[in-house]
């Protein structure tokens, strides 16, 4: 027996009182005709979904469900399916997804229904997180989102700071690998090309007079390079970059930026770097505090610090790894992991209409010159932006590592940056024949706003993700952006 229409099940006899939280369901794959099911209708009654306007593909149904877990499952065009994205479970009907409600923070009057006025029951619903609470104040609709008590995120962040203070760096250490160095003395061409065909964006500097680790060598150093070079007005050649040795450069971009103290004299920077017993909340603080995105891992068995061994190159993804690995079947001892991201402190959003303080997000089109993208990505400090279309949907991301690229087939030797759009940029590096977002799995990590921070920090926890970006539900318009930083601070508190 099919319902007529988005209207929930009505409510069982015998809940009156008990708190219901409106659900939003989505499928977001396609089909003529779609239903939803589950242990809320006792699995006799299918409800059809909706086509989201605008998203012919994406369909929604929402339903009043009393905090607790609960299975469901779709039935596409006479299939049943389940959504392979979202947590699953096998029970009495096979594979079947699961969600867990926890408490509403507020009750749901008796009185609001399907057919009340002003009721977001049957209205069109605006993409925000599936799951969120309704209540009615004076005739006035306001929305609550889950709530966490202050108490539960403490002890969240006590449990992750007791686990990151008692494993050391050690235990960012690979069972087999390779950590590449460059000497200080090679030309920046050279090492251009050596981070290219080596699929690296950073490497440590080794002075061979000195003995010691003097520096870390990045992409943003490539760009600042290429943006210095490209400004003389002529297009770059490898006689420049031939000429421009990497202590050269360190040393001209030092008297460029040279930080000065009270009594006007250099300020001296020293590498950043950690050993291997150093705990890993250290390391991570190392680097939130001096704002790297690596930290060399170097050891010496001298008391003097001669000789030293470079071991590994640490970064705040590696140590996510760590934790989400150790956390991975204990979860529920951190109440933070299961909320969705959009209820919590996190991130970067897109100001909604009329918020006189938000602030844009910075987003790209493919068309956009590589010389404006280079420098937003300088002036925002930003490890990566979104290209967009112009509906604001995710077409791919250009990254700060994407400037290696430039050393394919010496393309540095020949190109303006003004002159060169993001989407050449981008297909440098790539099939001609790729289209946008396909580049590389690692490229375009997304999320949606109403997924748990555990799935957005198992996104992070890949190797050279530095940025989720949080997209809309089938429209892929961008909505916010999460990046390791962010979740370091706030699990640090």
């Amino acid at each position: 027996m099919f319902s007529s229409g988005m209207d929930p099940p009505q409510e069982p006899s015998g809940l009156a009182g008990i708190t219901l939280v409106p659900t939003r369901f989505v499928w977001p794959y396609g089909g003529k005709r779609v239903f939803l099911t589950g242990s809320f209708t006792r699995w006799s009654e299918h409800l059809p979904m909706s086509p989201v306007e605008g998203c012919p593909t994406v369909f929604q149904a929402i339903c009043s469900l009393t905090p607790g877990l609960h299975e469901y499952k779709f039935y596409v065009d006479g299939e049943w399916r389940h959504d392979e994205r979202q947590p699953c479970a096998t029970g009495s009907y096979g594979i079947v997804n699961t969600l867990f409600l926890t408490r509403a923070p507020d009750p749901v009057p008796a009185i609001l229904s399907p057919g009340t006025p002003g009721s977001r029951m049957n209205m069109d619903v605006d993409n925000e997180a599936f799951q969120h609470v309704v209540t009615l104040s004076d005739g006035a609709l306001q929305e609550a989102t889950h709530r966490i008590s202050e108490t539960d995120i403490q002890i969240s962040r006590h449990r992750i700071s007791l686990f990151l203070s008692t494993h050391t760096a050690y235990d960012l250490l690979p069972e087999s690998g390779k950590v590449i160095a460059l000497d200080v003395n090679l030309p920046v061409k050279q090492a251009f090309h050596i981070l290219y065909e080596q699929g690296i964006p950073v490497a440590p500097l080794w002075d061979f007079y000195r003995g010691q680790f003097v520096g870390v060598l990045s992409a943003l150093d490539f760009i600042l390079i290429l943006r210095e070079l490209g400004s003389h007005g002529s297009n770059l050649t490898e006689e420049e970059l031939e000429t421009h040795t990497i202590s050269a450069w360190k040393e001209g971009k030092q008297l460029l930026d040279r930080q000065m103290d009270g009594h006007a004299r250099p300020c001296e920077r020293h590498l950043i770097h950690a050993g291997p017993y150093d705990s890993l909340k250290d390391v991570a603080l190392k680097i939130l505090q001096n704002e790297v995105a690596t930290v060399p891992i170097i050891h010496s068995s001298s008391q003097d610090g001669s000789f030293p061994q470079l071991l590994h190159l640490a970064s705040l993804s590696g140590i996510l790894k760590c934790i989400c690995r150790h956390f991975k079947y204990s979860s529920s001892s951190l109440p933070v992991l299961q909320l969705p991201v959009c209820t919590i402190p996190l991130g970067t959003w897109v100001p909604k209409i009329g918020d006189p303080n938000g602030r844009p997000l910075e987003m790209l089109r493919p068309n956009a010159s590589l010389s404006s993208a280079l420098s937003l990505l300088v002036k925002a400090r930003v490890s990566s932006i979104p290209i967009v279309d112009d509906n604001d949907s995710l077409l791919d991301t250009y990254s700060r590592s994407d400037i290696t690229a430039l050393a394919k087939d010496r393309a540095y030797a020949y190109i303006r940056l003004e002159e060169m759009s993001v989407h050449q940029a981008l297909q440098l590096g790539q099939d001609a024949n790729s289209p946008y977002g396909i580049f590389n799995g690692q490229r375009c990590q997304m999320c949606l706003r109403s997924d748990p921070l555990q799935k957005v920090m198992e996104r992070l926890a890949n190797p050279g993700v530095r940025r989720v970006v949080i997209v809309e539900a089938g429209s892929k318009r961008v909505e916010g952006i999460i990046s390791l930083s962010d979740v370091f601070r706030f699990l640090l508190g």
